[in-house]
């Protein structure tokens, strides 16, 4: 189906097109200067010691697990309102994921209380997802980790450049881990980074993304190394210096997209805030945010209600989604048996309207009447 107002849509233009051009006159293609050009320009801007660049997120989530010491029998505390990555690296590295509930229905982000009463002599450590670029409650995370001894991830692949505290996102914890998937604030078709303050988790991230060699093809080609050795049992979790250059192109758009994105959550909340059916997550958010997707939450509801509104919103021509299904609830995860009551009834009526820096103001009021049309039917 073809849509009036999509879900997302991509912020490209010739910039992308002119880097992957010049980077294929280039000759190299593979890992190589361009990827470490877009390593050094996402930490700069981060303010984050190292950054690797990686195939995808979910690569980057799995390397932090090793990099944490996370192992068989461990458990690692995490939400289950998230994508399903954030919970399946756990389980590449044979840990056991504890899932922990929500805030509640305006705070979409991981609850502390949860994570302390959830907490074993097998917990290693703590996965916290910045859901839609809004940041988790870090003080109390930190001050619940430090206390156990545990090691904090962050999946802030919903949050470049957003903040806590003047703190951007992915560098508060041990490792941060980003996505570049195609619908991301930063796009480049598949590819991730995965950023540290600590130099050993960096050198052994390097190598582990290739292999475990020692060495990097462009090294060798260039001459600055003449072989290589294996020393661990790595991966092929490169990433190429087409996409990197597309990141490149990305990166000098992000500051004045997420300017926008800002405006456009303001212009959201006014048109939507006298809908009495719903209520709008993270409306009294304080930090700047990334302003990933814009989740709202219907009341007293149910998930049969919610598609159906969803269904008559694709009539209207508006393309909406859910962030999202809940993981504990997939068949993967369903012997775990847990009570999570507010992600559960987040999941069943929470819908996902488009954002993205390109919607005007007659699109906004087009939606939120939309909206309100189907709510009240």
């Amino acid at each position: 189906m073809e849509y009036k107002i999509p879900l997302f849509d991509l912020n490209f233009d010739q910039e992308e097109e002119k880097a992957v051009l010049e980077t294929l006159r280039s000759k190299w293609i593979s890992t190589g200067p361009k990827v470490g050009e877009f390593e050094d320009k996402f930490a700069r801007m981060l303010g984050v010691n190292h950054a690797v660049a990686l195939a995808n997120c979910t690569v980057s989530l799995h390397l932090a697990m090793i990099l944490c010491g996370v192992g068989d029998g461990d458990e690692v505390i995490c939400p289950s309102l998230t994508f399903v990555a954030s919970v399946n690296a756990i389980r590449y590295v044979n840990a056991v994921p504890v899932f922990a509930d929500i805030v509640g229905y305006e705070n979409l982000n991981i609850d502390h209380v949860d994570i302390e009463r959830k907490i074993t002599p097998k917990t290693k450590a703590i996965v916290v997802m910045h859901y839609g670029g809004f940041a988790c409650d870090m003080d109390r995370i930190m001050t619940i980790a430090q206390k156990y001894n545990l090691k904090v991830i962050e999946d802030a692949c919903h949050g470049p450049f957003a903040e806590y505290k003047g703190r951007k996102l992915g560098t508060i914890g041990a490792v941060g881990c980003f996505s570049f998937f195609s619908n991301k604030n930063i796009s480049t078709g598949e590819g991730g980074m995965l950023v540290t303050n600590t130099d050993e988790y960096f050198d052994k991230a390097k190598l582990l993304r290739s292999h475990g060699m020692t060495s990097l093809s462009y090294e060798r080609a260039k001459g600055h190394a003449s072989n290589y050795d294996v020393v661990d049992l790595g991966y092929n979790y490169r990433m190429d210096d087409i996409r990197a250059s597309i990141g490149l192109a990305q990166l000098n758009k992000i500051e004045a997209d997420l300017k926008k994105r800002e405006e456009i959550r303001k212009r959201y909340i006014n048109a939507l805030g006298d809908l009495r059916h719903i209520l709008i997550p993270f409306k009294e958010h304080q930090w700047f945010s990334s302003n990933y997707i814009f989740p709202v939450v219907l009341k007293n509801s149910n998930y049969e209600k919610r598609d159906s509104v969803r269904n008559k919103m694709a009539e209207a021509g508006i393309q909406t989604s859910v962030h999202y299904p809940a993981a504990h609830r997939f068949s993967m995860h369903r012997h775990c048996h847990l009570d999570l009551p507010k992600t559960e009834y987040v999941t069943d009526n929470l819908i996902t309207m488009p954002m993205y820096s390109k919607l005007d103001n007659d699109k906004i009021n087009f939606m939120t009447k939309a909206l309100d049309d189907c709510l009240n039917e």
